[in-house]
């Protein structure tokens, strides 16, 4: 919970998910249609991690017009395609996998690659529609408080979220957190949307960098640190309900559904649970005589939450859409066994497109949860 004790700032926490990460444009454009048309960016703090850091950069480059912003974000997502994102290493992809786990359990050095699918595209792609020196432009002009962005430290192991803000916020350090001052650039998006495995490790300084998910223990502490009062978290959980077909395993799991359940874990159950403990937290506090809450011994307050989370699942909609893979992957992810790891990498338009309306449909359902939110 907060340190100390701030004046209301709004925050907004986009987590990770790969190409699940669509359904949080549906929610932005829903959020747009219901502000004012001309409204600039109606969140003072923005974090993001994996995919959702993507967002959460575009969105603090058009902090000044937040629909135009959003509106160019799902015109992105709308014609994305997989080849704008990444290229196999290998045709023989999980082979590659095999040998790659391997050769780091006998720590040999083999000429194989450090991950399974090359992301340069990506990097490409955030260079072309990506101005980041409007951050600070956009900061300085009392747009936004501060961008926060999420990675994983291979060497150390902690979760660092690396944050541009305006003048006063301070670093700090959790249990396996720290948050530390930074000029965000392209290399920050990519290390914290570098799924393990299937994205290679990208250098900040001295260090290794991936996926912002892994070991984000406290998805929402970020935000708060930063001066978050009240929260608006989309999650891009694909685990609200089980898959009938990953529910009743008769034979043993294949490579791709293992990783696909270990992505699966650290993009779901770490923020589901933080949402839990904030809630309870919240709870508790209610029941706390405001004499011991204003003690300076006491560092908690209240949070506002409001959670905004696919009403569908996600896994099973992209086997709707398990044509649009291409051919290359589609010869080693199988529908019916390898739902999660293809609602991660099928960064085509139907499924984005699918995503983005169901993101939209979600959002417009709690209208008057987001107006009261806002008005507050």
């Amino acid at each position: 919970m907060l340190e100390t004790k701030n004046a209301d700032r709004i925050g907004l926490l986009l987590s990770g998910g790969g190409a699940r990460a669509a359904y949080q444009v549906g929610v932005l454009r829903a959020i747009a249609e219901l502000l004012p048309k001309d409204a600039s960016n109606p969140f003072h703090i923005i974090s993001g991690t994996s995919a959702g850091a993507l967002n959460a950069a575009s969105l603090a480059c058009h902090a000044h017009r937040f629909r135009t912003g959003v509106k160019l974000l799902e015109h992105l997502w709308k014609n994305i395609s997989s080849e704008q994102i990444y290229t196999p290493h290998s045709s023989k992809l999980l082979g590659s996998a095999s040998v790659l786990l391997l050769s780091s359990v006998r720590n040999k050095s083999v000429d194989v690659p450090r991950s399974l699918l090359d992301n340069s595209p990506l990097l490409e792609l955030l260079q072309r529609v990506l101005k980041l020196n409007k951050i600070q432009r956009n900061i300085d002009r009392g747009l936004l408080d501060a961008l926060s962005i999420t990675a994983s430290a291979y060497n150390t192991g902690e979760s660092v979220s690396f944050y541009q803000g305006m003048k006063g916020l301070a670093d700090w350090e959790g249990p396996h957190r720290i948050g530390r001052r930074d000029l965000i650039n392209h290399s920050h998006l990519m290390a914290s949307a570098a799924l393990p495995v299937l994205f290679p490790a990208v250098k900040i300084g001295s260090q290794f960098y991936g996926d912002g998910s892994v070991r984000q223990l406290a998805p929402t502490s970020t935000p708060i640190h930063l001066g978050a009062t009240r929260l608006l978290v989309v999650g891009v959980s694909g685990n609200r309900l089980k898959t009938p077909a990953e529910d009743k395993l008769t034979t043993p799991p294949s490579i791709s559904q293992i990783i696909g359940h270990m992505l699966n874990s650290a993009f779901v159950d770490t923020l589901d649970n933080d949402l839990e403990f904030l809630r309870s937290m919240n709870d508790v506090l209610k029941h706390m005589p405001d004499k011991i809450r204003n003690s300076s011994k006491i560092s908690a307050q209240h949070i506002e939450l409001l959670e905004i989370s696919p009403s569908k699942e996600i896994n099973i909609l992209a086997t709707e859409f398990y044509d649009e893979l291409p051919k290359q992957m589609a010869k080693h992810i199988k529908p019916d066994t390898s739902s999660t790891l293809l609602s991660l990498v099928l960064f085509e338009k139907g499924f984005c497109s699918a995503l983005i309306k169901m993101g939209y449909e979600d959002a417009l359902a709690k209208e008057s949860e987001i107006k009261q939110f806002f008005e507050r």
